[in-house]
């Protein structure tokens, strides 16, 4: 919950009216709407949407991927019943994209889903199974990134290559009536967050077919993470071991403190989210050698498990809630303050007995979220792989190398290809590299230890072709 915002109005029979025929007006199933209904009910009636320090306990240890090495044989020897589930329903448009943020470029002409779609053909033909792409797309996604990856022959398996997240309404926070604005209906409506994977694989029919097919072990992670490939070692472990689901997690260094973490919660695993964190802990919830694992959204699961958590909760699972507030136009002001009910894919792991987490090196975690994340990918910091990986050269100085770009000048991916327009400079020797105001630059610059380039000139600064800059 936003800290400080006001509660909701109570719930009456004609505000759930409301909702739901809004809701089965849109064509949204069943299933859906009854969580959305189970999520505004337990805000409304004053429900806890935040995780007070004092009612966890920190994680201490954790089983390491290092330790699975004797799994390897199994994984592959499963892996033509397990299906790669990757979340795309995302836009890319905090850097100025109106389509999937997926398709963003990562070296010429190669894009997120195209490193996706040949990772699983090289897998496909090492490990002699059939493994199943499945993308779970939102309505803004689905049409580019199908169309993206149809010049993949033979990527197609006996399952659909992907299925819809939902949508839910936006709730007036004055009010607490669903939101109506005529002039932009998206506007009215959000994406219930990744937590809705579970309630789409089983509206959708996913799971059904998935099950049907014989695949019973999933992979899910987020598109934008590079790192997060198919590992035999953490499938032959989970398969072996029984283990209904379970989350990969990273050290956390200062740079997540405000991130997410791992903690126990009356003998279970939880996640915490900061939107979960009453003000008063943020300083525990920040300390990173107190909460030390977060999680990396790479997630597996065993469907079966799933499906049985499915058939006992016609609501869905009772994932926490989590309580967003915004106004319903991020580029006007005066519109209405709202707030929109959100859910965590990860925070599933206390909704199933016996799951459990897995310490990973942080090379399974590469986010893309800013223009600085993918100046860096651009760059020779990272290599292609043979199986298609973006794999960087030195583990090491990847983790410690800060990129600081100026939002004024490169927030934007049309505004960074314009000031890089002959590819990122070399950053292999980059520690830090800040950059405040407009400069534009030439092909071959080369950046070495800590560099800071300013003006405050409103004329662009030329880095020559070939400069080398060391700091």
């Amino acid at each position: 919950m936003t800290q400080g915002s006001r509660a909701p109005a109570a719930l009456d029979r004609q505000t759930i009216d409301r909702f739901t025929a809004r809701m089965r007006e849109a064509g949204l199933p069943e299933i859906a709407t009854q969580a959305f209904l189970r999520a505004l009910r337990f805000v409304a009636e004053g429900g806890a949407t935040t995780m007070p320090e004092a009612s966890i306990e920190p994680v201490a240890s954790l089983p390491s991927l290092e330790g699975l090495e004797a799994y390897a044989d199994a994984g592959r020897a499963v892996a033509n019943r397990t299906v790669v589930i990757k979340l795309n329903g995302g836009l890319g448009t905090s850097m100025g994209l109106s389509r999937a943020k997926s398709l963003l470029p990562i070296r010429p002409g190669v894009s997120f889903l195209d490193l996706i779609a040949r990772q699983i053909l090289w897998q496909r033909e090492h490990w002699r199974c059939e493994l199943p792409l499945v993308l779970m797309n939102s309505y803004r996604t689905r049409d580019d990134s199908l169309a993206a990856l149809a010049r993949y022959v033979g990527l197609e398996s006996r399952v659909p290559l992907d299925f819809l997240q939902h949508k839910v309404p936006r709730v007036h926070a004055e009010t607490g009536q669903p939101i109506e604005w005529p002039d932009d209906d998206d506007l009215a409506w959000c994406p219930p967050g990744h937590g809705d994977l579970y309630i789409a694989l089983a509206s959708s029919g996913m799971l059904g077919k998935l099950r049907a097919a014989g695949i019973r072990y999933a992979f899910v992670s987020n598109a934008d993470n590079l790192g997060a490939v198919l590992d035999p070692r953490i499938l032959g472990w989970v398969a072996e071991s029984g283990l209904p689901f379970a989350m990969e997690v990273a050290s956390r260094t200062a740079s997540d403190r405000k991130g997410g973490h791992l903690a126990r919660r009356e003998g279970r695993l939880v996640l915490r989210e900061v939107a979960q964190c009453p003000e008063a802990d943020l300083p525990a919830f920040q300390d990173v050698e107190r909460h030390r694992f977060f999680n990396t959204n790479n997630l597996w699961l065993d469907l079966d498990a799933l499906a049985e958590v499915l058939d006992r909760s016609p609501e869905g699972l009772a994932l926490p809630v989590i309580r967003n507030e915004k106004r319903v136009s991020p580029s006007d002001d005066s519109s209405p303050r709202c707030y929109q009910l959100e859910t965590a894919m990860g925070s599933a792991i206390e909704c199933f007995d016996g799951a459990q987490a897995i310490l990973v090196p942080r090379e399974r975690f590469a986010p893309v979220k800013t223009t600085s994340d993918l100046l860096t990918l651009w760059s020779d910091a990272y290599a292609l792989s043979e199986d298609a990986r973006m794999v960087p050269v030195d583990a090491e100085a990847n983790r410690l190398r800060v990129i600081e770009l100026d939002p004024r000048y490169y927030a934007r991916i049309d505004d960074l290809e314009a000031r890089f327009p002959h590819g990122a400079p070399s950053l292999r020797r980059c520690r830090r590299l800040s950059i405040e105001g407009d400069h534009r630059f030439g092909a071959d610059v080369t950046i070495e230890g800590e560099v800071r380039l300013e003006t405050a000139s409103d004329l662009p600064v030329v880095i020559e072709r070939g400069r080398r800059l060391v700091g």
